[in-house]
């Protein structure tokens, strides 16, 4: 099989490429290759986690959406690259015993890999194995389930509590730590706070979500949200502590046990969960492709996104290193995905017409970052680089502002149409549905 340009990875910025490469230069000439059937937007990967947000109801397939925008879905994961003949090997699906699809290999005129970021444990002895890290949908259903677990234990510990004249064997609370003050961390904290506090009201009785849930966030640098402005880790620190969340800054993470977690002062947290939000990395098996990769393993790519040394591959978004046009690293963020998205639209676009390339390379524009606080309020700066300033946003108006980062995003791989049908749909459904997934 042979497509013209294919892309690896359905992720924010893979997909947003394929699909409008899809439209633009109609069926047959594009190609999405993923290891999983449905897409869901990454930064929502705390709402799954908590509860709040139903993958079932939330993601979008992949096959609908190489039906609706003219591209053609490969279903799996990635394996092996040959540079010189052009080809990209797919794996197979299911089991020797039971394959539903074999294994392939894709012919290619343009490759592009935007396969993300996976978590980076920086050799914290115990990390990988004793941590969920929210990097896919498994990983984020993996928690609520175990979470779900945790607190139906502790509400029927609270409904038989044990004779005076017993040993009382555990505890009482469900004690959940978070490693990485970053975007990811504080948006868990506070989202976990609210979805405990809802699932008191759906049969957790017994429950008081501030005694019975306890959350600490424990971040490495002097403060949470270290990359964006101080005010708005003021402003979020302070919105969590309104939450009963402890939050330990300047705090080295040294083991982490199956129980507990472990710093460099020899404090000790107990741990029933933990999740890493610490680090990314690019993922280990690109090292394997014959690609130059740098620091923590992204592809080198130069200033037009593509590999360098390499003929027609490209990389965008968490996995390529990029320094752009102005000279600054970009950073693995999902706006950077987007634009770099659509600067590779607007290269392919001019090499079907037979159109010059653009004269400049890509560059990054930062338009600030928002942070959401719970389901009622978010913080974050607008405009980040732009006029050399930033504006501090917080409250609803930077909560209507996060949200229609989302629905932007699905504009762009659904239209504006379905997108606000969507949107009306999924509001009409949470009125009739338990504000946290119960099952």
């Amino acid at each position: 099989m042979r497509s013209e340009i294919v892309v690896v990875g359905g992720g924010a910025g893979g997909l947003e490429l394929a699909c409008k490469l899809g439209r633009k230069l109609g069926a047959g000439k594009v190609s999405l290759v993923d290891s999983r059937l449905y897409h869901i937007w990454k930064p929502s990967l705390h709402e799954v986690a908590a509860g709040t947000l139903d993958i079932h109801q939330e993601g979008l397939s992949y096959q609908m959406l190489a039906h609706d925008n003219g591209f053609t879905f490969i279903y799996g994961a990635m394996t092996a690259l040959d540079i010189a003949s052009s080809r990209v090997t797919v794996a197979a699906i299911g089991s020797a015993d039971d394959e539903v699809l074999p294994e392939r290999s894709l012919e290619f005129g343009k490759l592009v890999i935007a396969v993300g970021s996976t978590s980076n444990y920086f050799g914290v002895p115990g990390a990988a194995e004793n941590t969920i890290s929210l990097n896919a949908t498994e990983d984020a259903e993996h928690f609520r389930l175990k979470l779900l677990r945790l607190m139906t234990m502790a509400d029927q510990r609270r409904a038989h509590p044990p004779a005076a004249t017993e040993l009382r064997s555990g505890k009482d609370s469900v004690d959940i730590v978070i490693i990485g003050g970053g975007a990811t961390g504080v948006e868990l904290a506070a989202e976990l706070r609210e979805a405990s506090n809802i699932y008191a009201s759906y049969g957790f009785e017994r429950l008081d979500a501030l005694r019975d849930v306890q959350l600490t966030l424990l971040e490495g640098a002097p403060r949470i949200l270290s990359p964006l402005p101080a005010k708005v880790s003021d402003a979020a620190l302070a919105l969590l502590h309104e939450r009963a969340i402890k939050v330990v800054t300047g705090c080295k993470v040294t083991a982490i046990g199956p129980a507990e977690v472990t710093d460099a002062d020899g404090n000790r947290y107990p741990a029933d969960l933990c999740v890493w939000a610490a680090g990314i990395r690019a993922p280990q098996w690109l090292a394997a492709l014959g690609l130059p990769t740098g620091r923590n393993g992204q592809i080198e790519v130069d200033q037009r996104l593509q590999v360098k040394g390499v003929a027609n591959v490209y990389a965008l978004g968490d996995c390529a290193a990029c320094v752009d046009a102005k000279g600054l690293t970009v950073p693995p963020r999902a706006q950077a995905a987007h634009q770099q998205a659509a600067y590779l639209l607007d290269c392919f676009v001019r090499q079907q017409k037979g159109q010059p390339a653009p004269a400049k390379g890509y560059v990054y524009t930062d338009y600030g970052s928002l942070v959401s606080v719970g389901n009622s309020t978010s913080v974050g700066s607008l405009m980040g680089a732009l006029q050399g300033f930033n504006w501090f946003v917080e409250g609803m108006f930077a909560r209507m502002m996060y949200v229609s980062l989302h629905l932007m995003h699905h504009r762009a791989v659904l239209g504006t149409v379905r997108t606000g049908l969507l949107a009306l749909a999924r509001f009409l459904i949470r009125r009739t549905a338990p504000l946290v997934k119960l099952h």
